[in-house]
């Protein structure tokens, strides 16, 4: 990820609603939520959880595929991963075990039954 990436995404990710739709993604897993139950979650108007979705997407945060007649949106791991990996490239002033157990912590348990808190 280059700096205008993170930039766009720091931006998308700057909004409250925004942010809290993601971490409702992350925590759903790559299987995704509906559109609606993505309002219903963070409790605001479909269409103005339509208007956030569309900025985290054009972030590169998340993508939508259709199912029947919902659209379902999922976070991109891999945009999530390249953003802290931006954050991170140049740790600590080329002392990487300083940054390592910030690195190393899995976010999810073993048996992937969901995040550790």
């Amino acid at each position: 990820m280059d700096e205008r990436q993170a930039l766009i995404a720091f931006g998308a990710l700057s909004q409250e609603r925004r942010l809290r739709i993601l971490r409702l993604l992350v925590t759903a897993g790559p299987e995704g939520v509906a559109a609606g139950s993505i309002a219903e979650g963070v409790e605001v108007s479909p269409s103005n959880v339509s208007f956030h979705l569309k900025e985290l997407e054009r972030a590169g945060l998340v993508s939508a595929r259709r199912d029947s007649r919902s659209i379902v949106y999922s976070a991109e791991y891999d945009a999530l991963t390249g953003l802290i990996r931006f954050l991170m490239e140049d740790c600590c002033s080329g002392k990487p075990e300083i940054c390592a157990p910030a690195i190393a912590a899995p976010c999810c348990s073993p048996a992937g039954e969901g995040c550790v808190q």
